[in-house]
């Protein structure tokens, strides 16, 4: 593959910074500017749908270092619209590397910006919150630039979640149980350790109406992460409403929250959300502390819970709800991914305790 040759380039954000650095791939684009503070694992955060309509910023300052592959892909192809580092190794050292990240990324159309001080970017997104920004060459009016982040869709205002589902029902494993996968945007790994626990996995598009998952006769039914506002799929809510008490449900991320909406809660956006892989999260249950892998930026309001369902996991750093629990009904869900990729492990048991409840 040749190399397209890196140019100046700019990143204007809503609130008038403008950041400059150099250009990988043709501009502009738009998205939502986001920040991820995991050190490893920029591939599988790149193919990871719930970043559908996004920038990503690595605020880990060298990345690239191990190249990329074809099997540390999340899904088919890359979901970010665009992403913003400090250094981006041209010289990957890994036995499994097949090609620079540069290459991956412009193998799948996606734009870069390197030589970003993203440590000022970073500060700028926590102290003012997530905004909507735009990647373009540095020849560009970077006053127009701004004006045209100010006119990026918002992601409450997009259906994201119908751009990243899966198009036809399809399933994996061979187990004796079957599951049901309500595919918001579903990362691959999920299906793995599905798969590993010993299910047959079957996942449905996400605007598969319930009687039609029902007719499958799941053990269980998973409501997928997925990108986007979780009130911008009232389809969504409205299926997991009637899958309750017909079904044991899991609900991963977006499906966590839209479990929050289907149960009578609400939810609301994080002012810069959480996105790593080292988020201190704790079961109240048992009064354990995991370090879980995190990518969202709402989250389900406790206050506005119904008494039939309570918070089960919290988060450590800002008390966010990560987890809820029926009191009577086969079903909980969690704010963070225990399938990880990339992050620890530490949650991976919470597919066994899926399989243990669809037993019950």
């Amino acid at each position: 593959m040749k190399l397209l040759s890196a140019r100046r380039g700019l990143l204007a954000l809503e609130d008038g910074s403008v950041f400059s650095g150099e250009l990988h791939g043709e501009g502009p684009v738009g998205g939502e500017v986001v920040f991820n503070t995991s050190m490893t694992g920029y591939q599988e955060i790149l193919t990871d749908p719930s970043y559908a309509g996004q920038i990503i910023t690595m605020t880990y300052p060298l990345i690239g270092n191990y190249g990329a592959n074809s099997e540390d892909q999340e899904s088919l192809g890359v979901h970010a619209r665009g992403l913003v580092v400090r250094e981006l190794c041209a010289a990957p050292n890994y036995w499994r590397a097949e090609r620079t990240l540069a290459e991956y990324l412009q193998l799948h159309g996606v734009v870069a910006l390197s030589g970003v001080d993203t440590r000022a970017l970073t500060r700028r997104l926590r102290e003012r919150g997530t905004m909507r920004g735009m990647i373009a060459p540095g020849d560009a009016d970077p006053m127009e630039l701004v004006e045209a982040a100010r006119h990026v869709p918002a992601l409450g205002e997009q259906d994201l979640v119908a751009e990243v589902t899966t198009r036809n029902t399809f399933t994996a494993g061979v187990g004796e149980k079957r599951v049901a996968v309500l595919d918001f945007g579903c990362k691959g790994n999920i299906v793995e350790c599905l798969v590993a626990v010993g299910l047959s996995v079957t996942v449905f598009p996400a605007a598969t109406p319930a009687d039609e998952i029902l007719a499958a006769e799941p053990a269980g039914v998973i409501l997928s992460n997925g990108p986007g506002d979780p009130k911008a799929v009232p389809y969504a809510v409205a299926t997991v409403r009637e899958l309750l008490g017909k079904a044991p449900l899991f609900g991963i991320c977006l499906g966590h929250q839209i479990l929050g909406l289907a149960l009578g809660g609400d939810t609301y956006k994080l002012k810069f959300g959480h996105r790593g892989a080292n988020h201190p999260v704790k079961d109240l249950a048992t009064g354990r502390v995991y370090i879980t892998a995190q990518n969202h930026g709402y989250a389900v309001d406790p206050e506005s819970l119904p008494a039939d369902a309570a918070v089960s996991h919290v988060n450590l750093n800002d008390r966010t709800v990560e987890g809820l629990v029926h009191r009577q009904l086969p079903a909980f869900s969690l704010q963070y991914h225990p399938e990880a990729s990339p992050g620890p492990h530490d949650s991976e048991y919470l597919f066994a305790r899926f399989l243990e409840l669809m037993e019950r």
